[in-house]
């Protein structure tokens, strides 16, 4: 009875740690909500007029990488602007975490168009190297009937460092590009409203590598002027939306929840041990010493 009740609590003991450890990491596993909820809109942004729970991001988009507008994963930033256009939006991905992108284009009315055409939604890390995309549909074409059409990209696993020859993701700002890549020249000009959103979903300890990067690949903060053209006017400038980092800050890089299911194993292995050198031991003294 002693023994049986030594091994039953051994393995209650493990059960309860590793009940602990799945509450810790349920607990610092950061979330799209919490982000949209702890987040702040930038100065361009409006509250929403539907009265939504989610946070509201900036409502025009940037022509180039230098005037991409900035968001924060699980705002929906929005913008109108015409078939041709180049439009850029910027946001942070951390370690640890896999983006994904959802992008939807209001098309101008099926009257005003004259044939169909084809939406791409593209996304490049701080280094300006396009990132495949592993699930999604980046490219969609569209009828000339169609009202919207919708896009989604699915980045890798963004890692906390890699070899100067990988093309992996890197934690840092990460840019979206949208555009019409085959319209009729006839359609090129039409109006149209585009919405963007992004979600950083934490990949978990199963993806953490060690070591970490310096600094994030997040390019230099420079001053533009509200027309795109640099001046830096002190009536008209703002700050370029290259330097947006997350709500929270970035991460070390060093730790992750696979150290708490090391630890974790650790102590059922010498649980373990101590419970079968119990069971295996002799249970009295040999007769005559």
């Amino acid at each position: 009875m002693r023994i049986t009740g030594m091994f039953t609590g051994s393995l209650l003991a493990g059960v309860l740690l590793l009940g602990t450890a799945g509450c810790t990491m349920a607990d610092e596993s950061p979330t799209a909500s919490s982000d949209s909820t702890d987040s702040t809109p930038s100065s361009d942004s409006t509250d929403g007029s539907d009265g939504s729970d989610s946070a509201t991001g900036p409502t025009e988009a940037g022509t180039s990488f230098r005037t991409a507008a900035a968001f924060r994963p699980g705002q929906r930033a929005t913008a109108d602007a015409s078939t041709g256009d180049y439009l850029y939006w910027v946001f942070p991905a951390d370690s640890g975490q896999r983006p994904t992108v959802t992008a939807k284009v209001t098309l101008p009315e099926s009257a005003a168009r004259k044939g169909a055409a084809a939406w791409q939604v593209d996304v490049y890390d701080g280094l300006r190297r396009r990132q495949p995309c592993v699930y999604g549909a980046q490219t969609r074409a569209v009828a000339a009937d169609a009202a919207t059409v919708e896009l989604r990209c699915t980045l890798r696993t963004v890692r906390a460092w890699a070899e100067p020859w990988a093309n992996d993701p890197l934690p840092g700002s990460y840019y979206v590009r949208l555009t019409v890549v085959n319209a009729q020249e006839a359609d090129l000009g039409l109006p149209v409203r585009a919405e963007i959103e992004a979600d950083a979903a934490d990949a978990g300890g199963a993806h953490a590598v060690d070591g970490q990067l310096a600094v994030p690949l997040t390019p230099g903060r420079t001053t533009v002027s509200r027309n795109g053209d640099g001046g830096g006017s002190a009536d008209g400038a703002q700050l370029a939306a290259s330097g947006v980092e997350p709500a929270d800050g970035w991460s070390s890089g060093w730790w992750s929840d696979r150290w708490i299911w090391t630890a974790a194993g650790g102590v059922l292995g010498a649980l373990a041990a101590i419970a079968g050198y119990t069971l295996a031991r002799p249970s009295r003294r040999p007769a005559g010493v």
